[in-house]
């Protein structure tokens, strides 16, 4: 079944599902999907059903339709493909139902007997022997070492993300790679916040010996990065002709400098940065290490893949973070629900003992008078319990195991709602068992359960 998956603005997190159309988007509640934006039109858009898919119709909306970024009056839709709606971004999935019978119905898979596999195993490798190779590339020689090297430090990075659930451990372990595989002087990785402003989350040094020293970032290579979604490396900052002499990045005096956005699956999470200083160029070049002096484009797609792996890192950090809260809200709401259940009960246990008390005072009997005191007394306790179980909820209330006598637990019970029963006109039966010994239980616990049995079935 196809679906559209809301993945930014008021309504995130929302999944659509639809078979055929037309499926009407908008503000206004008469829309299949209403949607909570103000920047949506009442009647934006809707997604109709054609031979072999799925269509977006632009409505003449205020603001727009976009699929991929591009203002559309109409177009074909594509699994995976970005819709937008004023603010609110959706992605579209085809359900694959019919690409996936077609690839099956393309692959055969040939029985051990079958006359036809002819196949023969010529060499083979331990699948723990590769990830030996690219966590130590320099044991191998000669073009695979050079090729490895790249490799090595994504897969290390795949490695670091997927054991790291905490983004500012996160964030030193990736500057680390990058250092290792294009020596720069400086390096680090800023975040956007709630309010979208640019926080620095790691800072590095190659001298250690300069505790001191302040990283001064030109924001005019960060707005470039961020503006235009892509890496760059800026050679020689007053002839590098995409930034004037006035621009911040001639003050502070950065031979080269490496800056790539980190990118998630739909939105830039921040940017990484590396730079090569002017004077520390110096100091090396007399040292004869000048080579080491200038980013290379290679360099720059290693940075890009690994600001990419980062941000998909922090996504997934943010989703699991998400997941968590709303896992708690949920056994908030549980919690709650199962409160009220309790204390429903226990009010209406008080109701029938108040309503023994006035039967009493009506009638001058104080045996009756005694009856509904008792019962209410009885509900007293329960609040207290229950408000101590309150208190206690951050663990799992444990049983009081005591000896008791389950006609006197499921009596109470009986005695507890018998006027309620007449109240609603409901004939509440109870057979006590014959020559019942004490037992352990949880006296409290087994009263609970038989109440929230009996008050249901009224």
């Amino acid at each position: 079944m196809a679906s559209l998956l809301v993945i930014q603005g008021a309504d995130q997190g929302k999944r659509f599902e639809f078979s055929s159309g037309p499926l009407a988007l908008g503000r206004d509640n008469s829309n299949t999907v209403q949607l909570h934006d103000n920047e949506v039109s009442r009647r934006h858009a809707e997604v109709r059903s054609i031979a072999g898919g799925f269509e977006v119709v632009d409505l003449g909306s205020a603001n727009g339709t976009y699929v991929n970024d591009y203002a559309v009056d109409r177009t074909l839709l594509r699994h995976g493909d970005k819709l937008q709606l004023g603010q609110t971004v959706m992605t579209f999935h085809d359900g694959g139902t019919a690409a996936q019978r077609d690839l099956r119905s393309r692959v055969d898979l040939l029985a051990r007997s079958s006359p036809d596999d002819h196949s023969e195993i010529l060499r083979s490798i331990p699948s723990g022997e590769g990830s030996r190779v690219l966590q130590a590339p320099d044991a191998a020689a000669g073009w695979l070492r050079e090729r490895l090297l790249p490799l090595s430090v994504m897969y290390r990075a795949t490695q670091a993300i997927s054991n790291v659930l905490d983004i500012d451990a996160l964030s030193p372990q990736i500057l680390e790679l990058v250092f290792e595989s294009i020596h720069a002087d400086r390096g680090a990785i800023l975040l956007k916040d709630e309010t979208g402003q640019l926080v620095p989350k790691a800072v590095r040094w190659r001298d250690p010996n300069r505790p001191d020293e302040r990283l001064a970032i030109s924001r005019t290579i960060i707005d470039y990065v961020l503006e235009k979604g892509e890496g760059v490396i800026t050679t020689d900052a007053p002839s590098d002709k995409r930034f004037s002499p006035a621009q911040s990045i001639v003050d502070y005096q950065i031979r080269e400098a490496i800056c790539v956005p980190i990118q998630g699956r739909h939105t830039t999470l921040g940017v990484l940065y590396a730079d090569i200083q002017a004077g520390a160029a110096l100091a090396r070049a007399a040292g004869a290490r000048s080579s080491r002096d200038k980013f290379t484009q290679d360099q720059l797609m290693l940075m890009v893949a690994i600001g990419h792996q980062a941000g998909l890192a922090i996504e997934n950090t943010q989703f699991y973070h998400d997941k968590i809260q709303a896992e708690r809200l949920a056994a908030v709401g549980q919690t709650i629900a199962t409160l009220s259940h309790h204390i429903k009960n226990i009010l209406q246990g008080i109701r029938s003992g108040s309503y023994l008390i006035d039967l009493g005072l009506n009638e001058k009997d104080e045996s009756i008078v005694r009856r509904g005191w008792t019962i209410v007394e009885k509900n007293q306790t329960r609040i207290y319990n229950l408000v101590m179980d309150m208190l206690s909820f951050s663990k799992d209330r444990e049983p009081a195991i005591e000896p008791a006598n389950l006609n006197e637990t499921v009596g109470e019970v009986v005695e507890l709602m018998h006027s309620r029963a007449t109240e609603l006109g409901v004939a509440l039966e109870w057979e006590p068992g014959e020559h019942l010994s004490r037992v352990l239980i949880d006296p409290e616990g087994i009263h609970r359960a038989v109440l929230n049995i009996v008050t249901n079935a009224m």
